[in-house]
């Protein structure tokens, strides 16, 4: 279901779309062991996803739960990762999106009847992501033959329309099953004339010059400190302007994101870092960027902040 083109705000007047959280009076909670039956009946869906997904439960579980997060450690679990592949969160991510990953995120960013309700849930936000990053680069105009820089590409669910759109695309990612998969999926939906140029690299690497460079639910594999320097780099790739979205740090999200890593379900999943809206303005504003468009995707397990950004 597309989301209605007023989602996208100029800067001065933001819009703000609540999440739709499941109706409170089913997480009636009175105990803590009551507060474990109600997380562990809420995330049965979710085994089959990864703690990259988080689950939205209602208000008033999160408040009785809270007290439960520090059972985790979240931080113990990602140094082992890290371990396991000889290396930091980009060897994670590399690692998790050419196995694991890569068939789990396959199956949610595409058409198979072979997904869970939390993973088919899922589906949608990230298509209302791309949906509403196609509106902002297309509202002031055609793309074609604007270069654009798709940045962690996945299985090519924004390079293909950019490609229909006559848009000259450089898509990228750091799994080569991925690629793999959107150069497949380019191919039967294409003509070879408008195929965007695929190539396996992480974002650190990224080089040339772009109209437009887009980064969509990339950011959530990697703390603020290494987002910073993502954006910055992104950011000196682009002439005019640099779309991303990412998963908002706030007090509520973060709660429930700490309650999901009390079940991380039965395989390894990547880490997941949520950002605040405040520390990726200042990253692009850092290197002479601003924000001018903002909007809110939410469905009942997935959310993304989507925002564009042009030179001061």
């Amino acid at each position: 279901m597309p989301i209605a083109p007023s989602l996208l705000s100029s800067s001065s007047s933001v819009s703000q779309f609540l999440p739709r959280f499941p109706n409170p009076t089913r997480f009636n909670v009175t105990s803590r062991s009551r507060a474990v039956t109600v997380v562990a009946a809420s995330v049965t869906d979710i085994a089959g996803v990864d703690s990259t997904t988080i689950a939205v439960l209602g208000g008033g579980s999160v408040a009785a739960l809270a007290a439960m997060v520090s059972l985790t450690d979240p931080e113990r679990r990602r140094k082992l990762q890290a371990e396991e592949v000889g290396g930091g969160d980009k060897e994670v991510v590399r690692e998790y999106f050419n196995s694991t990953g890569f068939e789990r995120w396959r199956k949610i960013y595409g058409e198979t009847d072979e997904v869970n309700r939390v993973q088919k849930d899922i589906r949608i936000g990230h298509a209302k992501t791309v949906e509403n990053a196609m509106l902002m680069l297309t509202e002031e105009g055609s793309l074609a033959g604007v270069t654009v820089c798709d940045a962690g590409c996945g299985t090519g669910s924004l390079s293909i329309p950019l490609a229909k759109e006559g848009a000259i695309v450089s898509a990228s990612d750091i799994s080569a099953a991925m690629i793999a998969e959107a150069q497949m999926k380019a191919k039967q939906q294409l003509p070879a004339e408008n195929l965007p140029r695929f190539e396996v690299n992480d974002l650190e690497s990224l080089s040339g010059k772009y109209n437009t460079v887009v980064c969509l639910d990339v950011l959530i594999h990697y703390p603020q400190n290494k987002a910073d320097g993502m954006i910055a780099h992104l950011a000196s790739l682009a002439e005019k302007r640099v779309i991303l979205s990412f998963a908002p740090k706030t007090f509520y999200y973060d709660i429930l994101k700490r309650i999901g890593e009390l079940f991380p379900g039965p395989s390894k999943a990547t880490r997941a870092y949520l950002h605040s809206e405040a520390d990726v303005e200042r990253a692009l504003r850092k290197v002479g960027w601003k924000i001018t468009k903002r909007g809110l995707i939410t469905t009942q397990f997935y959310f993304s902040r989507l925002i564009e950004a042009v030179p001061m």
